[in-house]
């Protein structure tokens, strides 16, 4: 396989939320997070948040809570939270060639296609999977690394 550059994992934020400020990995509390934080660390892979609220968030930076969901958005503002999220990402990681997206339609309605018409290869693993079909899709792939392999990001192994 040819190399494609730095690929960075992007994880869609959720609704649960802890109450007080906590650093972005430790803020979202649901068991699909806490699965998805496992798997992505176990790539060793860069990863960040997509957050409704903060946009492409740094899991190490330390924010505060919020009630804000992308779906209750406008379009024209989802629009410009998407390309806030390009533009930062861009910023942080120049040299991205493939972005491996764990995230729902919302999240992806607007970095795939411009991502993909910059160029960048863009994977959905879990796409069309529901949520008890996406936490085996991770707990496969956790539970793998913890067997000695190192899970490996999803599509990447074509």
């Amino acid at each position: 396989m040819r190399d494609q550059g730095e690929t960075v994992i992007l994880v869609s934020c959720v609704k649960e939320k802890r109450a007080t400020r906590a650093l972005g990995k430790d803020l979202y509390v649901s068991p699909w997070f806490r699965k998805a934080r496992a798997y992505v660390e176990g790539t060793g892979r860069p990863w960040r948040i997509l957050s409704a609220r903060y946009g492409l968030l740094d899991p190490a930076k330390t924010v505060r809570p919020y009630d804000r969901l992308l779906e209750a958005l406008s379009r024209a503002e989802r629009r410009a939270w998407a390309d806030g999220v390009l533009t930062a990402l861009q910023t942080e990681f120049p040299d991205v060639r493939t972005v491996e997206l764990l995230a729902g339609e919302r999240y992806r309605e607007f970095l795939q296609p411009d991502l993909e018409a910059r160029g960048v290869v863009v994977r959905v693993p879990m796409a069309g999977l529901r949520i008890g079909e996406q936490m085996a899709w991770l707990d496969e792939r956790v539970r793998g690394a913890e067997d000695g392999g190192q899970p490996a990001p999803g599509d990447l192994l074509d």
